[in-house]
């Protein structure tokens, strides 16, 4: 009797969905990396929206927001913590694992180990890091590298007005080239061998990234490292979900949860930009404290 519980409490726990949190909505390209990667497994995805952007908060703050939004992500039984956000993988991840006793996943790790390993044959390998300018200042990226690699040349460039044109759609216009081109100039001469696009928006960008430095330059998408990494972990804790989803899994399908913290209209259209598709099962909460949370119902 108690091995058969044992047994069927240890398949309800694989079956728990993974938390994801991010300041607002670049993280969910982390969401279309990991659902691409792990078609067997549930989501709950949170965006900070009313405290967006992180980036330009004190990392007292930053840890508090990031702990609380943890926080409220475990409540809701996940089993592993995926933390999209740049800034708070950064600053935060320590206190987030204490906090939290669950197995925590950021994308500043993930993205640089990428790096390495995709330049190994370089006899001198060059590896150029695009984020925000908070991100850059924070060195966590260059500290990633280096961690694993002490041969590696870097060079990291801020790239904040990616930002706003990846929320606006903004892909392919002249005037996005023309910024790229300006943001990326020392950034080609130093002629990189692999490339970390260090912010969750950044992807959406990809094809202007790509033709502005050159075909050759390996574009790194720490989501997609991220997923990776994700992956490789449930298999190692034995965490993977043993239920096969029955028929075609779709983004932001009703298997998946979104809550965000404010403006869940805006956070709707640009998540269509995003992912082509709107999310199912959309709430909007205000998040008060670590164990504090009231919540609206949004159409999705």
């Amino acid at each position: 009797m108690n091995n058969a519980g044992s047994e069927s409490q240890s398949e309800k726990d694989r079956s728990r969905p993974i938390g994801i949190f991010d300041s607002g909505v670049g993280g969910l390209t982390v969401y279309r990396a990991l659902h691409d990667r792990l078609p067997n497994e549930r989501f709950i995805y949170l965006g900070d929206t009313a405290r967006v952007p992180y980036g330009t908060k004190s990392l007292a703050t930053v840890e508090r927001y990031a702990l609380e939004n943890s926080a409220f992500l475990a409540s809701l039984g996940i089993k592993m913590l995926v933390v999209a956000c740049n800034t708070a993988s950064a600053l935060a991840l320590p206190s987030i694992r204490e906090k939290i006793g669950l197995d925590v996943v950021g994308v500043i790790g993930p993205g640089g180990r990428r790096a390495v390993e995709v330049t190994t044959d370089e006899p001198a390998p060059r590896i150029g890091v695009i984020a925000t300018e908070a991100t850059v200042s924070s060195n966590a990226y260059k500290e990633a590298i280096r961690r694993a690699s002490e041969r590696a040349a870097i060079l990291q460039s801020g790239c904040p007005l990616f930002v706003p044109l990846a929320e606006e759609g903004w892909t392919h216009e002249p005037e996005t080239y023309s910024i790229a081109r300006r943001y990326l100039a020392d950034m080609k001469e130093f002629a990189p061998h692999a490339l970390v696009l260090g912010c969750t928006h950044y992807p959406i960008l990809r094809d202007v990234i790509a033709e502005t430095l050159g075909e050759s330059v390996k574009l790194i998408d720490s989501g997609i490292a991220t997923a990776d990494e994700v992956a490789d972990l449930l298999r190692e804790k034995g965490m993977a979900n043993p239920n096969t989803i029955a028929g075609e899994r779709r983004l932001c399908d009703d298997l998946d949860n979104f809550y965000v913290t404010d403006a869940a209209e805006r956070f709707a259209r640009v998540a269509e930009r995003f992912l082509g598709v709107q999310p199912s099962k959309l709430e909007a909460i205000e998040v008060y404290g670590a164990d504090e949370v009231k919540s609206e119902n949004v159409e999705g």
